[in-house]
């Protein structure tokens, strides 16, 4: 190396060391290093060391150089054993690509000779047909003649016709198919619709019977069954009336039927005592009667009587029968009635046929009201000394007959006159129907209390 190239070690004023190339090497330096490095690193390897023990043996005997020689020397072998590394590691590197490009290449050799040889078979075999296609036409086992080709075409044709020939058969067959699901489908839409119609009708029918049922169910609601605690009151009764004192097992039957029979009687003797358990004061035989009405019902068939006679069923027990009662010509009118005495007034009942054996309820009465006053002897009472008992309106969906209280909070008189005045009926334009009137009260304490008026 010359002299230029030479590294020259320099001390900058802040203790750091560099190397100084002159100036007519610029272009050359990093070749220049690299080889510098290179024969460095080798005679370091060569040396056997990297701690500079070499260096410095050969430099002792100058110790004005000594401290930037050695600083040199670290840096250099430093620098040296990285570059080796890599080196050694592209060499490695280097060689492990030569190695698979080489197994590639033989690969590749190994492809090709494959290909060509079954390209080869191939082609054997493709001559070896067609020699043997050539033989066998020499031999006569094989024919190209003209009339083979003609029949294998008409063989041809016949299938096409055979195909179109199913083809049509197969539209045909899909027409009846789809024509039956129509009917099938109509058919089964109309069994749905028909039973769905004789549903309708049962479930219609099934309502009504329902219907019935809750009537009948109201009905005996209304006649009143005996409860539970009834039931064992007139056990105890019974038991009582034999004197047992032990469980009901200890009753017979003949007890029972006889307690039963005189329960009965018990019964219709209340009924026969006007069935409310109260007097009634306009009874036809007890005193009372009719003494004014409103125009009369008259018709030359009607079941209905319009004699002064007939005004009387009234006031009389009517025993559910229909017809029995006093029919008022329209929808509205009036009766006067005379009680059997002077009495303090507390309620009246209105009754009409029951709707179990009625023809026709709609000519029962509906909004009436009640008015009573004083009548003495002389017959001089004064039309606007009465006082009004009350208004009222009859239910056909409750019992046939069917008590009011009379309001005695504004009126508290003896009255031995009574006025029925009704306004409407339950929808009959030609008359009005009363079976029966009756007035309940209490007579006054002092006998002469009756002669005083409202």
């Amino acid at each position: 190396m010359s002299a230029s190239a030479a590294a020259i070690p320099t001390t900058n004023t802040n203790g750091n060391h560099a190397l100084s190339i002159d100036s007519h090497s610029s272009q050359d330096v990093r070749r220049r290093t690299v080889v510098a490095k290179k024969k460095a690193s080798h005679e370091l390897l060569a040396d056997g060391g990297f701690n500079g023990t070499s260096s410095v043996d050969n430099i002792t005997d100058k110790k004005d150089l000594s401290h930037t020689i050695r600083g040199e020397s670290v840096l250099v072998k430093s620098k040296c054993l990285s570059e080796a590394r890599k080196d050694a590691i592209a060499l490695t590197a280097a060689a492990d690509r030569r190695k698979k490009s080489a197994a590639k290449q033989e690969r590749a050799k190994l492809e090709i000779a494959l290909s060509v040889l079954m390209k080869l078979c191939l082609l054997i075999s493709a001559v070896a047909w067609m020699g043997q296609l050539l033989w066998r036409w020499q031999n006569g086992g094989l024919s190209f003649t003209t009339l083979d080709m003609e029949n294998r075409l008409s063989k041809v044709e016949g299938f096409k016709k055979t195909t179109k020939m199913l083809q049509v058969q197969l539209d045909v067959l899909d027409k009846k198919l789809g024509n039956e699901i129509d009917k099938t489908k109509r058919d089964i839409a109309k069994q749905f619709e028909d039973k769905g119609h004789k549903l309708e009708t049962k479930m219609k029918a099934l309502e009504g019977k329902t219907n019935k049922l809750d009537s009948s169910l109201a009905e005996l609601r209304d006649m009143g069954f005996v409860s539970r605690k009834e039931f064992d009151g007139l056990v105890n009764q019974l038991k009582t009336k034999k004197g047992l004192d032990g469980t009901i097992s200890d009753i017979s039957l003949d007890d029972i039927r006889l307690f039963a029979k005189e329960i009965v009687e018990m019964e219709i003797e209340r009924h026969a005592a006007d069935g409310l358990q109260m007097v009634d004061y306009a009874l036809a035989s007890g005193g009372g009667k009719v003494v004014k009405h409103s125009e009369a019902f008259r018709k030359g068939n009607s079941l209905f009587s319009s004699s002064g006679a007939a005004s009387q069923k009234m006031l009389e027990p009517s025993f559910g029968q229909p017809g029995e009662c006093f029919a008022l010509q329209g929808s509205s009118g009036y009766v006067e009635i005379k009680l059997r005495t002077g009495i303090i007034p507390e309620a009246v009942t209105l009754e009409h046929v029951d709707k179990s054996v009625a023809y026709d309820r709609s000519s029962a009465p509906k909004d009436f009201q009640v008015s009573g006053w004083y009548e003495g002897p002389e017959d001089n009472t004064d039309k606007e000394s009465r006082a009004a008992l009350g208004e009222f309106s009859y239910d056909l969906e409750k019992s046939n007959a069917q008590t009011f209280q009379l309001e005695i909070t504004t009126y508290s008189g003896v009255v031995n006159m009574v006025r029925l005045d009704f306004s409407s009926n339950q929808g009959n334009s030609e008359l009005t129907c009363i079976y029966r009137f009756r007035v309940h009260g209490k007579e006054p304490v002092s006998p002469n209390a009756a002669a005083v008026k409202a």
